[in-house]
């Protein structure tokens, strides 16, 4: 019977996976606030009938709220 013991062995997550999830952790951030608000003042601009005026400001406000969520990203991370 062997006593070998596992704990303490665990290498954690390989590399490739680690790149992944951090990829995909910026992508969501990245597009998400954008995409999003610029959908929402797209429907606003249809709604009011305001031509693009919603829509830009929308795409705008996603933009620097992408940018705050990546540079949250980074000072965790680092």
């Amino acid at each position: 019977m062997s006593s070998k013991s596992t704990e303490g062995d665990d290498p954690g997550p390989s590399p490739a996976t680690v790149l992944i999830l951090s990829i995909a952790d910026t992508t969501w951030r990245m597009f998400v606030p954008i995409i999003g608000l610029l959908l929402l003042g797209r429907a606003a601009d249809s709604a009011w009938r305001t031509g693009h005026l919603w829509m830009a400001i929308g795409t705008i406000v996603g933009i620097v709220i992408s940018g705050l969520l990546i540079k949250q990203q980074l000072e965790r991370k680092v």
